[in-house]
């Protein structure tokens, strides 16, 4: 029976990458998704989904997404497909609140081009948002927009192009290690492998429960709304003249903003949503969370919030602390990437780059033991 180098539980964007890394190091990869990715059922899809270098969530991000913004650009040039689009990013909100405060140190101790733009100066130098007085915004220069089914359909075609064996519509049941190594089950047969790498998103706690094994995750359902601006073709939304933002709201959510790249303007609510899962979420959007979401629109970006594009439903797997999860499950035959909180996809290509020198080397260039599984004991 072949035997793989390693096996890969889920190939959203953390999956595919790893495949893809592993497979251009010559590893002999297969991958498994119950589904066909890239695909609308879990985290890693969207039309667009924001990258962004200063990190309000914590400067040890900000290494990580620089190595994965030279990954996406070796990915598009190895594919020949767009992935990117510069924008520049905009954070706004109060001075001290923790997303102007929290981006302005990481943008400081990186060295990170930057600006800061009073409510008065920002909203005259993009006049499709509206700050409101006393609000202060980091503008970053690199930030833009990611295009990640483009980036998952770029990443699984490197990685068969470099020998990968993916199997979709194919879901891992089970594991079981030993000392020899690991074996898969899924109802079409048993694989076995020398390690494994779980990267399931919002299917990881119900994988981990039938192990008997469990983790503090908690899966979120999230909305995305998608609407034409009110006047057809008007250029303050479009992409070349409006930067990605995120604002933090009175009640301290933070709201995101992306122009529109053909797809109508793009916004949502970062963590805002109810616990589901993946077999138990509703995926019908209300006509009430539509109103919401053009409301709140209105509020940041007056004008945009025309006729209804399209809404989606989002899953988020969280941690408590919302930080990632890049950690052996036990010795170092099952390592698990993810969840990622909500705020991963930019990260993809330099997590899967780390999964494989943690599978092939025992080790990575960077340190992930803020990642630990063991932080949650």
């Amino acid at each position: 029976m072949k035997r793989y180098d390693v096996a890969i539980v889920g190939l959203g964007v953390m999956g595919s990458a790893a495949a893809h890394a592993l497979a251009r190091r010559g590893a002999v990869v297969v991958g498994f998704d119950r589904l066909n990715p890239p695909h609308t059922m879990g985290s890693s899809h969207g039309h667009t989904r924001i990258i962004r270098e200063a990190y309000y969530e914590h400067p040890l991000y900000v290494p990580l997404v620089q190595r994965a913004y030279q990954l996406w650009n070796e990915l598009e040039r190895e594919s020949g497909i767009p992935l990117l689009k510069t924008t520049g990013g905009l954070m706004v909100g109060p001075e001290r609140g923790p997303l102007f405060s929290g981006a302005l140190e990481s943008a400081q101790r990186y060295g990170i081009p930057h600006e800061v733009l009073d409510a008065r100066v920002l909203n005259s130098r993009f006049p499709a948002y509206h700050a409101s007085a006393g609000w202060l915004g980091l503008l970053e220069h690199r930030a833009g927009m990611l295009f990640p089914e483009k980036c998952i359909q770029s990443q699984l075609a490197g990685a068969v192009a470099h020998g990968a064996e993916l199997r979709n519509n194919e879901a891992v049941a089970s594991w079981t290690t030993s000392a020899s190594g690991c074996t898969l089950h899924t109802p079409k047969g048993t694989y076995h492998s020398d390690r494994v790498i779980v990267a399931a998103g919002s299917w990881l706690p119900q994988l981990l429960e039938q192990h008997g094994l469990s983790m503090p995750l908690e899966v979120e359902r999230q909305l995305s709304h998608w609407f034409d601006p009110e006047v057809a073709g008007d250029a303050r939304y479009q992409a070349v003249r409006c930067p990605v933002g995120l604002w933090e709201m009175p009640d301290g959510d933070v709201f995101a903003t992306l122009p529109d790249e053909g797809h109508g303007v793009k916004c949502g609510m970062h963590h805002a949503g109810a616990p589901t899962s993946p077999e138990h979420v509703s995926r019908a959007v209300t006509q009430g969370e539509n109103a919401v979401a053009r409301e709140l629109l209105e509020t940041v970006m007056p004008g945009a919030g025309g006729k209804l594009r399209e809404a989606r439903v989002c899953l988020y797997t969280n941690t408590p602390d919302r930080h990632f999860i890049i950690d052996w499950l036990d010795g170092h035959r099952v390592l698990i990437v993810s969840p990622c909180s909500g705020h991963g996809f930019k990260f993809g290509s330099a997590i899967g780059q780390v999964a494989a020198e943690l599978v092939l080397d025992g080790r990575s260039w960077i340190d992930v033991k803020p990642f630990s599984i063991s932080r949650f004991r």
